[in-house]
């Protein structure tokens, strides 16, 4: 592929290695001592090659006075693949280098801040859930390196005369929990205890209608009233057909489910739960099961800022997108809990895989994802988009597209076509304007770093997807993306720039990977993304607003139902003013006025979790999805009313104390009550202090309602 090395080293400015005047071919092998040489000097070090990275750590490892791995870590990024053989590049050979630039700007950043882990703990307690052959196939693969326990789901098969193993029967009911902490609950209706069976097989031969086999279960089906097994067997209580359904729960670290349908039939199962419905899939999961002994951990993905969450406030439930979008079910709610911390969301970590959906689909920031941080992929992204625009000139500057995919089967598709367009001449591979982005879930990256990698340069942003993720990641990202381009299209950006690219193989992903690039910003911004989400956001609109080419800019852009922004609608001959709304609103959008009768309303603050519409008793609120740029977006960002009532004023003191409409109402309501006649009524007028007055100086007029 074609290599400028002397245009890359200025493209990267003094950091640059001398080095990168000298292309080395076949650096792996024929030209190795080159790396010796660099990794003697100490530096930090990059490797442009990722096909041939165990060797080179090896050669690092045996190169006399290079620095280990631990004291100066070594990075490895892929160029080859991932554009240096597009047939774009060999035409236009020019092409290629502000991508290079930008893929070894990126690799030299340092590594995210490590984060806290989550730890599993297996004592390699298997459970395989399955028909007697299939269970006892697997049992084979297994017992010498687990503690093994089979549960029978059907009769049929053959159970091995020695008891080897501990056998049960029965149906699952329930199967919970996850690596080291799994828990099963099964029925069991078979009128043989296996526990007490010996497998003696005199049933067996006594049955006459043949309803009992060698997995030492009846099929009930089958079998008449004579009993002949009954009066054969010598294992007192072994069989016994009034014997009333038993429920057994027990404790396993793995499971292994045979069975047609899995028992958890998530897209994401927890760690530890494996499902095999054909020797292959049993064979793969085998040798997984084998490794899980002993201790493990993994990152905690996320992070949880009870105070910013607007699922649920006084047992009222607004917001439930990260319930929804969890393929895992690691998100619960707390809205009928209590405590400090009553409400809000539970997130379990156990379960988490971090595919991070929820804080894509998350409108206030309160879930966060945490491997890496918000910061440092905006970070990663700003410099991928700075390098490529110092190199590329004016006429390449803003034509960069990143491709987000994952670190599993999104790399190797990429891959894949970057070696068909070397041997298949329809095959385009990777154009030079696309810079793949690895991370470690598609779905963890949402609409604020879309939006700010726009702000910082970027024509699009491309997020591919596989067979990997879950269609709910699908519908939600896609669901974002709506929002952003909505956005930008209301700014007059022309073009596509936010979509979404499913694709499962070489030709698909070649196709959706040509076209032109959409328009971006004619100056990109020099702001970094922040740890909050909102605070992000309205740094990376400021700026899109700020360029926006469409002149006037409109005073509002409508939006999708998904959008994080909006207003409210409010129907104010429903109103009365009690302002349950405000402190039902966990953002602070909603407010009231301490000298009269005011609802107030910052659109900024406004999440569109619907909280507020559904405390509202009367049902006079409704959301209304929009971002509002009147006054050039400050509007927004300041309090206005939505409402206002005038007061009432008690009719003793003149002090004014809620509102005309709330109390005309209740004074309506009430007129015709038994309770509430002559002076009772007349003090539902006054106001609180004056009330008190009243009735201590009337006491022989107290109702048992005054009290």
């Amino acid at each position: 592929m074609p290599l400028d090395g002397p245009a890359l080293q200025r493209a990267l400015g003094p950091a640059a290695s001398d080095g990168l005047d000298v292309v080395h071919t076949l650096l792996c092998r024929r030209e190795a001592g080159a790396f010796q040489r660099a990794a003697k000097s100490g530096e930090d070090l990059v490797v442009a090659c990722t096909q041939e990275q165990r060797l080179f750590l090896e050669l690092n490892a045996e190169t006399e006075g290079a620095p280990g791995v631990q004291e100066r870590p070594i990075r490895f990024v892929n160029l080859r693949e991932t554009g240096g053989w597009s047939k774009d590049v060999r035409a236009r050979p020019t092409t290629l280098t502000p991508k290079l630039a930008a893929l070894l700007a990126a690799a030299q950043l340092p590594d995210p801040e490590p984060v806290a882990t989550v730890g599993y703990r297996s004592a390699g307690r298997c459970l395989i859930v399955g028909p007697a052959d299939a269970a006892q196939r697997a049992a084979l693969l297994l017992q010498d390196a687990l503690d093994v326990s089979l549960l029978l789901t059907a009769p049929g098969g053959t159970l091995p005369q020695a008891r080897s193993l501990p056998v049960a029967a029965g149906r699952v009911t329930a199967l919970t929990g996850w690596l080291g902490a799994f828990e099963a609950t099964w029925t069991s209706t078979n009128p043989i205890d296996l526990d007490l069976c010996t497998r003696c097989n005199a049933c067996v031969e006594a049955c006459p209608e043949s309803a009992i086999d060698f997995s030492y279960q009846i099929d009930l089906a089958k079998c008449s009233a004579h009993r002949d097994c009954v009066k054969v067997c010598d294992a007192a209580g072994a069989i016994d057909f009034q014997r009333a359904p038993g429920e057994t729960t027990e404790r396993f670290d793995l499971v292994l489910d045979l069975g047609v349908e899995p028992l958890i039939g998530l897209h994401q199962p927890p760690q530890g739960y494996f499902h095999a419905a054909d020797e292959a899939q049993l064979v793969s999961a085998a040798l997984r099961l084998r490794g899980l002994v002993g201790e493990f951990e993994k990152p905690k993905f996320f992070q949880y800022k009870h105070k910013l969450c607007a699922h649920s406030r006084n047992e009222r439930e607004g917001c439930t997108a990260c319930i929804d979008v969890c393929s895992a079910q690691a998100i619960g709610s707390r809205r009928s809990e209590n405590g400090p911390e009553k409400g809000g969301i539970s997130v379990n970590p156990s379960l988490c895989v971090g595919c991070g959906a929820c804080t894509t689909v998350c409108p206030s920031g309160a879930l966060t994802y945490a491997t890496p941080t918000p910061a440092h992929q905006g970070r990663r992204l700003r410099t991928l988009l700075a390098a490529y625009r110092q190199a590329g000139g004016p006429k390449l500057a803003g034509d960069a597209a990143l491709l987000l995919h994952s670190q599993g089967a999104g790399v190797q598709l990429i891959d894949a076509l970057g070696r068909a367009a070397r041997t298949e001449p329809a095959v385009r591979g990777v154009p030079a304007r696309v810079i793949p982005v690895d991370v470690f879930h598609t779905a963890s990256v949402g609409l604020d770093l879309w939006l700010a990698a726009i702000a910082h340069g970027a024509a699009q942003v491309w997020v591919l997807m596989t067979d990997e993720e879950a269609p709910d990641y699908r519908a939600a990202v896609a669901a974002q993306m709506a929002v952003g381009q909505a956005l930008l299209d209301g700014l007059g950006y022309r073009g596509r720039h936010l979509r979404l690219i499913e694709a499962r193989d070489v030709a698909a992903l070649d196709a959706a990977l040509q076209g032109e690039p959409a328009q971006t910003v004619a100056q990109p911004a020099g702001f970094a993304v922040q740890a909050d989400k909102r605070a992000t956001l309205d740094l990376a609109l400021d700026h899109l607003l700020a360029q926006a080419p469409a002149r006037p800019v409109p005073e509002a852009i409508a939006l999708p139902a998904a959008s994080p922004f909006g207003s409210l609608q409010i129907d104010t001959g429903k109103c009365t003013m009690c302002l349950s709304c405000v402190g039902a609103c966990p953002e602070s959008a909603l407010g009231d006025n301490p000298e009269r009768p005011q609802l107030r309303f910052t659109e900024k603050n406004c999440v569109q979790c619907g909280l507020c519409v559904v405390t509202c008793p009367e049902g006079a609120l409704a959301l209304a999805p929009r971002l509002w740029l009147a006054d050039g977006g400050k509007a927004r960002k300041q309090p206005r009313v939505l409402h206002e009532m005038p007061p009432w004023a008690c009719v003793k003191c003149g002090k004014p104390f809620g509102t005309q409409k709330a109390i005309e109402g209740m004074l309506t309501k009430l007129a015709g009550h038994s309770m509430f006649q002559g002076a009772a009524l007349e003090r539902l007028k006054m106001c609180g202090d004056c009330r008190v007055i009243d009735l201590h100086t009337n006491p022989n007029e107290v109702k048992i309602t005054d009290l």
